[in-house]
């Protein structure tokens, strides 16, 4: 029998002591699966900005969201690109504006492969997936490994596949997931939260008619948000239970403003402010509210920031992780937004401080109602009644004004439902021709342009009615001139 020399078998300890070292401490270093921050988009489908409790909303009905941004960043200042459900998923998952992606319109898909959120994480190593409602198109799919777009297997709300997609992700890799929820989309269905909120205690908006319609219309909404926080409830004890919660970055937002008259494809802040939280346990050490500006186009760019990943030259955002530690920091002075055809004919372009809104409208002569399912919808009959018998207040009657204005600006720190157009108002001269001055310049940078035949309604704008004649017609979209694809210009901050 041959025995180990002394040397020898300090070589070999000292061996396996380095072994075990190199696994406890570079496993753990920056780059490793357990060391990278995972991240979770959780976006509604039309759900303003004060619609949600941490939104100073005491009528609905959000726990869960409550906690995150309670012990998170809450953005007040947040502005989607544009208030249609696919343009603004597809504008945040690229980073571009969505006159810059091909996809301006409703149920339009991007021209070309631009690079994602998914994307460039999926090439550094994250595993990608997606459950819910999808509505971006089959390009931008290939940076995901896993997507659940089955609406059967989705469930009512969209949410059934959220917890499997995190129990069957390759646990070897750090994750982002877009759960994107189908509500609170109308049209209105029961589920168990339903009859969760009371028509005698919410406050009707001032935009909508006091009415028992109204309000069981309002509650049924609220209900639907309700289930959507029920379900991120339920993937925070998920996050727990995988002990991975402290490490994942969570970001709750939506797409566009609620499926009501006068807010969902609108451009003021009840269609274009979106709530925006993020939550990062050890990320965010101080649980803060930013007044902050920022749009969602910089969204991609944040992510990318968090993750420790350069963000693309096609991206036109910037990332807001600074914002994080210094909550009150001056991070943009404008953000833009964009109204193009959905259901019906539209080109409005508008730019927003802290401060101001600044809309202008190249299709004045047209009223400006809203989406076909707010056409639908009790609110809107019970507004179209009053209006008949003539019992509607101004700001009531927005949604039937033809010809409107072709300028608007408010102020919004005093007109917060955005009712008093100060744009013949000689003491805000200096104030309209600057901002029109820099909105001009970001559509020219940005590669925006108006064309002579926009795509024409495809429903009537009393009813909601599909006009057969009109019906899968398409125009020339916003951006298509030969350079609109490979814009990068990131216009105007």
């Amino acid at each position: 029998m041959k025995y180990l020399t002394t040397t020898k078998m300090t070589t070999i300890y000292f061996s396996i002591f380095l072994l075990l070292f190199s696994k406890v401490t570079f496993g753990q270093q920056k780059g490793s699966p357990k060391s990278k921050p995972n991240v979770i988009v959780f976006i509604a489908d039309d759900v303003s900005v004060k619609d949600l409790g941490s939104y100073d909303n005491s009528f609905v009905q959000t726990p869960n969201i409550d906690f995150l941004a309670r012990n998170g960043v809450q953005f007040n200042n947040a502005i989607l690109t544009t208030s249609s459900c696919s343009p603004s998923r597809i504008s945040i998952m690229t980073g571009r504006y969505p006159h810059n992606t091909g996809a301006a319109e409703l149920h339009t898909e991007p021209k070309k492969n631009f690079k994602s959120i998914a994307s460039e994480l999926n090439d550094k190593g994250y595993y990608t997936g997606s459950a819910g409602k999808w509505h971006m198109g089959e390009l931008i799919k290939g940076g995901f490994e896993k997507i659940h777009e089955d609406a059967d297997e989705n469930g009512d709300g969209g949410e059934d596949m959220w917890i499997p997609s995190l129990r069957e992700r390759d646990k070897n890799k750090p994750f982002f997931f877009w759960f994107a929820s189908y509500d609170a989309h109308r049209v209105w269905g029961e589920n168990r939260f339903s009859d969760t909120h009371a028509i005698d205690e919410i406050e009707v908006p001032t935009t909508l008619v006091d009415n028992d319609s109204t309000r069981i219309d309002l509650v049924n909404y609220y209900d639907e948000i309700k289930r959507f926080d029920f379900h991120i409830g339920e993937v925070i004890e998920e996050l727990k239970r995988q002990e991975i919660f402290e490490n994942t970055v969570i970001i709750v937002m939506a797409d566009n403003g609620r499926p009501f008259p006068r807010d969902k494809t609108r451009m003021y802040d009840s269609g274009m402010k979106t709530p925006l939280i993020v939550h990062w346990p050890k990320g965010i050490e101080n649980a803060e509210e930013s007044n902050s500006l920022v749009s969602s186009v910089d969204i991609a760019p944040t992510i990318l920031d968090i993750c420790n990943v350069n963000p693309p030259e096609s991206f036109q955002g910037k990332s807001f992780k600074i914002v994080f530690t210094n909550p009150e920091i001056k991070f943009r002075n404008y953000a833009f937004a964009e109204h193009n055809w959905h259901d019906h004919e539209a080109h409005e372009r508008m730019i927003r401080t802290k401060e101001y809104i600044y809309i202008l409208n190249f299709r004045p002569d047209l009223p400006n109602q809203g989406p076909a399912d707010a056409l639908n919808s009790a609110s809107f009959r019970s507004l179209l009644k009053e209006k008949n018998e003539g019992n509607l207040t101004d700001v009531q009657s927005d949604i039937f004004l033809a010809p409107r204005p072709t300028e608007e600006l408010f102020y919004v720190k005093n007109d917060p439902v955005q009712t008093q157009n100060l744009i013949s108002n000689s003491n805000y001269t200096d104030i309209k021709v600057n901002l029109k001055k820099v909105l001009l310049e970001w559509m020219e940078e940005t590669c925006d342009n108006v064309p002579e035949k926009l795509t024409p309604d495809w429903y009537t704008r009393d009813t909601g009615k599909k006009l057969k004649d009109n019906f899968g017609i398409r125009g020339e979209l916003p951006g298509e001139e030969p350079n609109a694809e490979n814009c990068n210009a990131k216009g105007a901050f």
